[in-house]
């Protein structure tokens, strides 16, 4: 009975620890998988029924707009996004708006309106596309790792993951320094190329800092590249 007592504990951690880990792998993802599903109903609007001007189809597609529309709606955003939470509000605000139009237009045998709300649908589609989409894919695969430096290992002081997440980020920064800005920031280069450098400084300072198994100088090191990360990345916003 005692060694029933004792191993049902053991096994329920066991049991609870994949859960946990596919939690946090989810959390550092920037994506959102339903907003992802939701693109098969956008692409047959935008490139077949739209431009074909075929009503009798978008109207078919009521359904599965309000399906795909609903299931955008009520997804959790990661929590690597959280800092991009206003805008997805704002987002999924529209979105609904724009779903409630189809559905008069679908509703009311309005052509042009429904038209008008399969365009709009579209722009809203993107709209939330590009609020997840990072402006530099290096600079987010970057991010990926210090969220959770920053956000578990650190706050947890577990060092064997911090000096994991600390090497991560040293492989990650390589390619980083040899990303290439698109054409549509080009005029952020010389500002962009300064943050570059600072964050590169701030990386390189962090493996001194972990080996050494202070405290005070891990959790400075960490917060130090965490500042000049979000200097990098706000400036891409911007």
């Amino acid at each position: 009975m005692r060694c029933h007592k004792f191993f049902l504990p053991v096994l329920l951690v066991l049991i609870s620890l994949p859960a946990l880990a596919f939690q946090h792998d989810s959390e550092a993802k920037a994506e959102v998988p339903a907003l992802s599903d939701f693109h098969d109903v956008i692409y047959v609007i935008w490139h077949e029924a739209w431009p074909a001007k075929d009503h009798a189809k978008l109207r078919s597609l009521l359904p599965d707009i309000e399906k795909g529309a609903a299931a955008v709606i009520s997804a959790p955003l990661p929590g690597i996004l959280h800092h991009k939470k206003s805008a997805w509000d704002d987002g999924l605000q529209a979105l609904k708006s724009t779903v409630e139009e189809y559905r008069t237009a679908v509703k009311a045998e309005n052509n042009e309106a429904l038209m008008a709300a399969a365009e709009k649908l579209h722009s809203n589609y993107e709209r939330l596309v590009r609020v997840i989409r990072p402006p530099l894919r290096e600079l987010e695969d970057f991010h990926a790792s210090l969220y959770m430096l920053y956000h578990h290992h650190l706050p947890a002081y577990d060092l064997a993951k911090i000096k994991s997440s600390s090497a991560e980020l040293k492989q990650k920064m390589t390619g980083l320094e040899a990303a290439k800005l698109p054409d549509r920031l080009s005029a952020k280069k010389q500002d962009f190329d300064k943050a570059r450098q600072e964050l590169a400084t701030a990386v390189a300072a962090l493996e001194p800092a972990v080996q050494s198994g202070d405290k005070a100088k891990v959790t400075q090191a960490v917060e130090d590249v965490h500042s000049r990360y979000e200097a990098t990345q706000d400036l891409l916003a911007r």
